[in-house]
């Protein structure tokens, strides 16, 4: 006989984990699973040395207990205005209350007290930006760090064990629906798993199998803008004025030559750059940094991302997306770095141009190339631009010894139509975080399970 559970969620990333936190106290029956490992368990090859992705399945960086954000750089960006799309569904004052709580929350398990991005020089910082042609988006911020992060989710976690069934290396095939209302959950080894509400939360790696499963179930989907990039590294003493203030500085820049969004996104001071892969199970080799508290690197590492929204008939952001990543792949075996310098000279990178750059390489698995045979020209053009305004603002960004890795993709482009609730157009089943294309970050991430969770409690007299 199925298994049979008041709430189920599919993922344990921030929006699964705050959901089973809001639900944990209320006398249910609810059941959380992902389809990667414990935090412990979740050892990344490439970081122990290895030279190459040995392709994990799942990836350990971004599947697992915590999700992607175990091995993020641990920030909590305090804001409605950067990090998702929650105050369009639930309203501004909701989502300003929603965000304060969670903040509340990371502060009980654990998180530091120290906020960036407060004072008299982020106004300074501000109109120089715009003296520049960027816009700066000031928010408020704290910084875990890597390594406090995961020991904040392995805190969440021992709180949760006692109060509901954790199911770890468990991957969802199937959602089973009957007279448009969710009944169960298949598993890829056929268990099914029957309830009343089906939470999904399965995060950027999810992403791709819960398009496929809306578009099997006929359900209203959004594509999103498509944000592709790479991710920049440069020494540390350049950026080091801005991120002492900001920690994280949040520029959005519109490229002269072709009017596309262009922005930095996940600023890492004193941090690595690392590979991660995502996909499912043809996977594909991406870029993203991570950053402690302690032990530093000197070099500060972020995202330029081009969001570009495409018109019908085009409606596979994911796959497009991926097929990016992988020509990158393809010509490095993995991933591809190149100087800036040799970028605009239109050269390849060399093992010997990389050996004398001033900028040292944290990925050192990275292979010296050329991005041009990657990334679109459209792309680049705007990845350039906005270095060099960025330049403006802090001299040294676009600098010839900036390295260049690629590419970096963000896989959250498919939205579900949701209620302000977040309940789909399938009675009783709800979406959040990242991967329904709700949120860009752990906080909004984090905020959306809360408020699903608060839904069903509501529905079922427990609030």
């Amino acid at each position: 006989m199925a298994r049979k559970y008041d709430v189920i969620i599919v993922g344990a990333g921030p929006a699964g984990i705050f959901a089973a936190l809001e639900l944990s106290s209320a006398g249910l029956d609810v059941l959380l699973l992902d389809k990667g490992r414990e935090t412990n368990a979740r050892i990344c090859p490439v970081q122990k040395g290895s030279k190459h992705c040995a392709y994990c399945s799942p990836c350990h960086l971004v599947s697992g207990f915590g999700g992607a954000g175990a091995f993020s750089d641990g920030k909590l960006t305090l804001s409605t205005e950067v990090g998702g799309h929650l105050k369009e569904l639930i309203g501004m004052e909701q989502a300003k209350t929603m965000v304060d709580y969670v903040d509340s929350i990371y502060l009980k398990f654990g998180t530091p007290h120290e906020v960036y991005g407060i004072g008299e020089k982020v106004t300074e910082i501000e109109r120089r930006a715009t003296l520049a042609g960027l816009k700066l988006t000031p928010v408020k911020l704290r910084h875990l760090g890597t390594e406090n992060c995961r020991q904040t989710l392995k805190t969440m976690q021992k709180y949760l064990s006692p109060r509901v069934d954790i199911k770890l290396m468990t991957a969802v095939k199937t959602i089973i629906v009957e007279d448009n209302a969710v009944k169960a959950i298949e598993t890829d080894d056929g268990e099914q798993l029957v309830c009343r509400y089906l939470i999904l939360a399965p995060g950027r790696e999810g992403s791709e199998w819960l398009a496929s499963e809306a578009k099997r179930l006929k359900l209203s989907v959004t594509s999103n803008p498509i944000d592709v990039g790479v991710r920049v590294e440069v020494p540390l003493a350049i950026t080091e004025e801005l991120t002492s203030v900001l920690y994280e500085a949040k520029l959005e820049f519109y490229s002269p030559s072709f009017n596309d969004r262009v922005r930095t996104f996940c600023m890492c001071p004193g941090g690595e750059v690392i590979m991660e892969s995502t996909g499912g199970p043809n996977p594909v080799v991406t870029i993203n940094g991570i950053g402690y508290t302690e032990q530093k690197t000197k070099n500060n590492n972020f995202a330029i991302l081009v969001s570009t929204t495409f018109t019908k008939p085009f409606h596979e952001p994911i796959a497009y997306g991926k097929y990016l990543a992988r020509l990158a792949n393809i010509l490095s075996g993995g991933v591809l770095i190149q100087r800036l310098g040799d970028l605009m000279d239109g050269r390849r990178s060399t093992q010997n141009r990389i050996k004398h750059c001033l900028t040292e390489p944290s990925l050192k698995a990275a292979t010296p190339g050329d991005l041009s045979f990657a990334l679109p020209y459209r792309y680049l053009k705007g990845i350039v631009e906005m270095l060099q305004a960025m330049d403006k603002l802090t001299p040294g960004v676009a600098s010839p010894h900036t390295l260049l890795y690629g590419i970096e993709v963000k896989f959250y482009s498919s939205q579900l139509k949701l209620t302000p609730c977040l309940e789909t157009e399938i009675s009783s089943m709800f979406a959040a975080g990242d991967g329904a294309g709700i949120s860009r970050g752990l906080v909004q991430a984090s905020a959306s399970g809360t408020v699903v969770a608060r839904e069903i409690l509501k529905r079922l007299g427990k609030n």
